[in-house]
């Protein structure tokens, strides 16, 4: 099956070099206009964009987001933020504390659940404007170290209770000479189930990990013996991941739900 919309889909990859070309207000429009569109629980829209037009602060991301210069490069940068701040200053102006007392209803803080809701809107309006984005041959990167650091970022974008920088969004107009990279996805066969989820053989997962497994050199630094262990140390068991842990052990004791 072809369409524009699935060319769109399957020509995307992350772009991290930009043309000099800005972004501009009516396509940042049409940007923002597509993730507001987005699916959301309730129609409460449990997130904010926050736009990051100060050059020092899209250089200060750029340093706490594991040192990547080309986010303080790009024309539009957008934090997405999952967000009950904005209802419960609602439910505070609108009595609803007394009125759950009185009705038998208990009034309690947003908690880990709510955070959760919060993060599928905030993700379905950020891949949203990705599309979008695209759709105008601007090229986009997800920058998930912005979960790194929660006590500066916080600080630097005035972050109140209940608000959460799930994710940040680089945009910029592709180079005329760029060349698009493809990298290989897992066979759906690995990674969609039917009614319930399936554990995978040995011999599966040496077939779903062949291509990344050609990655592995035994020369590498950090001294793994195969493809598996290489990706730890530079992934997952990385100090960078460690910090993202902590960081958002400290933004998680904030989702209580201690009763108000």
């Amino acid at each position: 099956m072809k369409n524009s919309v699935l060319d769109v889909l399957y020509q995307r990859t992350s772009l991290r070099v930009y043309d000099d070309r800005p972004v501009t207000k009516e396509e940042e429009d049409a940007i923002i206009k597509s993730a507001i569109q987005a699916p959301t629980a309730g129609n409460q829209m449990l997130y904010s964009m926050i736009i990051i037009r100060d050059q020092k602060r899209k250089e200060r991301l750029s340093e706490l987001c594991d040192h990547q210069p080309f986010i303080a490069k790009a024309s539009l940068v957008i934090v997405f933020v999952a967000d009950h701040h904005k209802w419960f200053d609602y439910y505070e102006k609108n009595d609803v504390p007394a009125f759950a007392k009185r009705s038998g209803l208990s009034f309690e803080a947003p908690q880990e659940s709510d955070l959760l809701l919060a993060i599928e809107d905030a993700m379905a309006a950020a891949q949203n404007s990705v599309i979008a984005a695209e759709s105008m041959g601007i090229g986009s990167c997800y920058i998930g170290d912005i979960l790194e650091n929660f006590e500066e970022i916080q600080k630097l974008l005035q972050l109140p209770s209940y608000t959460f920088p799930i994710s940040m969004l680089c945009y910029g107009h592709y180079k005329k000479d760029h060349t698009r990279k493809f990298r290989t996805r897992f066979d759906k066969k690995f990674v969609v189930f039917e009614d319930t989820y399936r554990q995978l053989s040995d011999e599966e997962y040496a077939e779903m990990f062949q291509d990344q497994e050609t990655i592995y050199r035994p020369e590498n630094p950090y001294g793994a013996k195969n493809y598996a262990q290489q990706f730890y140390a530079r992934k997952t068991g990385a100090s960078f991941c460690k910090e993202m842990a902590r960081s958002v052990r400290v933004a998680l004791k904030g989702w209580d739900g201690r009763k108000k």
